[in-house]
């Protein structure tokens, strides 16, 4: 077991009382961390904000150095995190490192940073003019993050702030407190100052709320549920304070008759049951052509059977557990609601514990609530419709807008459905998950607030504001 205390100025404080357990093994404490409150939320705003100046006065090469040094530290380490990010979060071991290695690349990414140029130069009308643009830090910076990628997503929020001359306030999320212990110990160790990076422990409801509604805070970046998604910009928005959200999704596919179907029943299955269909881009609903249907849902349904559930740190378990003993009754309930409303939920397997096997639900309705709602689990429900038009017309039904895929070998239709589809992450033949992380990344209609993208050197937009200078010459 970890003993994990809030990081405030340099200090290690607070005092741990919340369990968390691996989700594979219940015998297993992992870590302990503070309960915090809106005193320690105060406190590390305050270390932030007498932080921060010094931090912006430094290169930007100098700032990038100590990502640098970090994600080095970080690759170091790698196996050892890997293994608690498996046993805290429940991912396999496979998918845990290409976590870590995802926090890496993105430390070194935005570290590089560093050596490139910032602003722009442009032409001015008035005689013996030079006009350039300077990027300039918000300050201090809130951060709320989640549980299913305890490392990469603090990782991907962090390195843009902090590579802009931001201090930052962490508030993780509370299942997790191990993996972003061992990114911020990273960072520590390679040469971070004391204050510029504070890490509050705690409950949502008590620590998130101080947080976003605290007035040195200048900008709030967030992923989690739209519900929590929408309540944190009605705060940030009084207060005007700027406000990043990454919410939820109800990711779609559409496969073609051209398609092959094993393939799509490939494609289909790494986006809707990797990572234990815990990822915000999962695939979760697919609309299927009749003269594909058959050969696609008899070889989704057995992708789904392969799958070897258990726990995360066995080398032949292709699926971990669920995160919580609340997200498996969310997860069962999901399959008993398409069962009595008459869909067809194969024959789902009962496991022990915080197991989860795969489902495939077909026949299906569109306005159905398992067609309709996010689940976060790897559920996967099937509705046939009659031709493209109808399928892309389903896909774009949703008040959400993450990321939506199809499967064709027209590269016509290929090409309008990448045109007209109302998301912000189009994959052709490729699963909706897996992104590249100097691609922008964010979604439209509730699954974002559809204004600064996370990921790709636009990032650091968000935590930055822009001042022109107008240089006259004799």
């Amino acid at each position: 077991m970890t003993t994990i205390n809030n990081l405030i100025g340099g200090e290690r404080t607070g005092t741990p009382e919340i369990e968390r357990r691996n989700p594979a093994d219940d015998t297993d404490v992992v870590a302990v961390s503070p309960g915090s409150t809106a005193v320690d939320i105060r406190t590390a705003v305050e270390a932030a904000v007498a932080a921060q100046s010094g931090w912006a006065a430094l290169s930007p090469i100098a700032r990038g150095a100590v990502l640098l040094d970090a994600a080095e530290l970080l690759r170091l380490r790698r196996d050892a995190i890997a293994t608690d990010l498996t046993r805290e979060e429940g991912k396999t071991l496979t998918e845990a490192h290409g976590e870590v290695r995802r926090a890496i690349d993105v430390l070194r990414f935005f570290g590089a940073g560093g050596w490139r140029s910032t602003g722009d130069i442009l032409p001015s009308s008035f005689a013996r003019t030079t006009v350039y643009t300077q990027p300039k830090p918000l300050g201090v910076v809130g951060l709320i993050t989640p549980w299913n990628f305890p490392i990469a997503i603090p990782a991907w929020k962090m390195a843009p702030a902090l590579i802009s001359g931001n201090a930052v306030v962490l508030k993780p999320a509370e299942l997790t407190p191990l993996s972003v212990f061992h990114l911020t110990e990273a960072l520590v160790d390679a040469g971070l100052p004391a204050g510029v990076l504070n890490v509050v422990h705690g409950r949502g409801a008590v620590v998130g709320e101080a947080l976003v509604g605290h007035p040195e805070i200048a900008a709030i970046s967030f992923t989690g549920s739209t519900e929590v998604g929408n309540r944190i910009r009605d705060v940030a928005n009084s207060r005007h304070a700027r406000v990043q959200l990454e919410m939820g999704g109800k990711n779609a596919f559409l496969v073609l008759d051209d398609a092959d179907p094993d393939q799509a029943a490939a494609v289909v299955a790494a986006g809707g049951f990797g990572l234990t269909g815990q990822a915000c881009t999962a695939t979760s609903r697919v609309y299927v052509t009749p003269g594909v249907r058959e050969a696609f849902v008899r070889a989704l349904r057995d992708r789904a059977a392969a799958h070897r559930v258990g726990n995360g740190l066995d080398a032949d378990t292709t699926m971990g557990p669920v995160i919580s003993a609340a997200q498996l009754v969310r997860d069962r309930d999901a399959v008993a609601y398409a069962e009595a409303a008459g869909f067809d939920v194969g024959t789902p397997e009962d496991l022990p514990g915080q197991y989860f096997a795969p489902v495939v639900i077909t026949d299906a309705v569109h306005d159905s609530q398992i067609v309709r709602d996010e689940i976060f689990g790897p559920i996967i429900a099937v509705v046939e419709v009659a031709d493209y038009e109808e399928g892309l017309a389903k896909v774009n039904d949703s008040r959400y807008g993450l990321s939506a895929g199809v499967c064709t070998k027209n590269l016509g239709l290929a090409y309008d459905f990448a045109s007209r589809a109302r998301v912000g992450v189009v994959k052709v033949n490729r699963p909706t998950t897996g992104l590249d992380l100097n691609v922008p990344f964010g979604g439209v209609g509730e699954s974002s607030t559809n204004t600064f993208r996370e990921q790709g050197a636009r990032a650091v937009d968000f935590y930055t504001w822009s001042k022109s200078v107008y240089m006259g010459y004799q």
